[in-house]
């Protein structure tokens, strides 16, 4: 909205200044400011609040050092990340912008998934939650608004530039081709880090049926990514944190994959106007941050699922609208850990039980946080250590598109 406002200041009446909101830099700093000082200003009130209505965090005896002390905690401090989210997204990006749009979309539609799930454990006193297939239906809603709006959408598209075709006083002249909808994605360890969804067709149908293709893997990867932040949310200050070190590596490849110059120089795809997604992103580390203020170790609040999921949702989103979901497995490594960790342990248990007549686990508890926990380890240990794997992860990604 603000830069909506300025820039008709600036071009109706040339107010001093206002010319700095067209710098993605500026603006991104301010969303980050913003979203800060919503999380400091209102993030004490809202806990006080939940406190008030006593919506805490209900515990089940699992052995676990320092549980039992964390019951009545507050929980559903979600709504901290969406409001210090929304509101700097809705002052500084640009509206008209079809991946800010997107990802209003998401964070909101998530962010309500996870609070009817909350709500109907707290206020309905069901520990269950919404049942699963609900959860699921709502996450493979959003995919499928997703998928579509990125293969149909003709502000979705990709640059695709020739060798420069002069050159002289004035600098190097190329040519360039827009590729709208594009069906390609970055692809890591191959020659031009690119990959083609039309390939997974085999030539059994036509091209323009790709779009079908691309729509299941963004419900797959919305799906599993959300699922796998639901899960790392175990432990105080696991989730946001995680978040906050993937958020900003997508946010250099957001910036990289946005500006001609930059991507040009390290040959990687240039997507026009998704640069405008590190307004969003600036937004949602400021909004991260601000939440880790209450929910580090000892926590004063957890984020529930309002948060978790929507954290999940948003990062997945993003990795799609850059092109970069097929590097979710190393970024978001934490969160793959994790929910691997629990389908391993649920699968085998049942595996043995039925050939063996007693279930036996791999892991000593799941998700993987707890096995440690089990071993001995003082939780803020454990995140520490998530926390260094999670910025070797981001670093192995960064580079990764450099190796070929």
């Amino acid at each position: 909205m603000l830069y909506y406002l300025f820039s008709y200041l600036d071009k109706e009446f040339n107010f001093p200044g206002a010319g700095v909101f067209q710098y993605i830099s500026f603006r991104a700093l301010g969303a980050t400011i913003t979203s800060l000082l919503i999380a400091a200003i209102f993030g004490g009130r809202i806990i006080n609040f939940l406190r008030n209505q006593q919506i805490g965090e209900t515990i089940r005896d699992l052995g676990l050092q320092g549980q039992m002390e964390k019951k009545g905690t507050p929980t559903m401090g979600g709504f901290i990340i969406l409001a210090s989210l929304l509101i700097p997204a809705l002052l500084f990006a640009k509206l008209s912008n079809v991946y800010i749009v997107l990802l209003l979309i998401t964070a909101v539609w998530t962010g309500l998934i996870g609070f009817l799930d909350d709500y109907i454990k707290k206020f309905k006193n069901n520990k269950e939650g919404l049942q699963g297939k609900f959860k699921v239906v709502g996450q493979v809603g959003l995919g499928l608004i997703v998928g579509i709006t990125l293969s149909f959408n003709q502000h979705v598209k990709i640059r695709q530039y020739d060798k420069p075709l002069i050159s002289s006083a004035i600098g190097e002249v190329q040519r360039y081709t827009d590729v709208i909808n594009p069906t390609i994605t970055t692809l890591p360890f191959i020659k031009n880090n690119e990959f083609d969804y039309s390939s997974l067709l085999f030539g059994l149908l036509p091209d323009s049926y790709t779009w079908i293709i691309y729509t299941i893997v963004a419900v797959f990867i919305i799906t599993a990514v959300s699922n796998g932040a639901n899960i790392t949310d175990g432990i105080d200050g696991l989730a946001a944190g995680t978040s906050i070190i993937i958020a900003l590596t997508l946010g250099v490849l957001a910036y990289i994959s946005g500006n001609a110059k930059f991507s040009q120089y390290l040959n990687i795809m240039y997507i026009p106007n998704s640069g405008e997604l590190v307004i969003f992103i600036a937004a949602f580390v400021g909004a991260c941050v601000g939440f880790l203020w209450y929910n580090s170790y000892p926590a004063q609040v957890f984020m529930g699922d309002t948060g978790s999921l929507m954290l999940g949702g948003v990062i997945a989103v993003i990795s799609l609208a850059v092109r970069k979901e097929l590097l979710i497995p190393i970024m978001c490594g934490i969160f793959l850990v994790e929910l691997v960790s629990v389908i391993l342990q649920v699968s085998y248990f049942k595996y043995t039980k039925k050939k063996f007549g007693e279930g036996k686990r791999i892991f000593l508890m799941s998700p993987l946080h707890h096995h440690f926990q089990k071993k001995g380890y003082h939780e803020a240990k454990i995140v520490a250590r998530f926390w260094i794997v999670g910025i070797i992860l981001a670093i192995a990604t960064l580079v990764t598109l450099k190796l070929r």
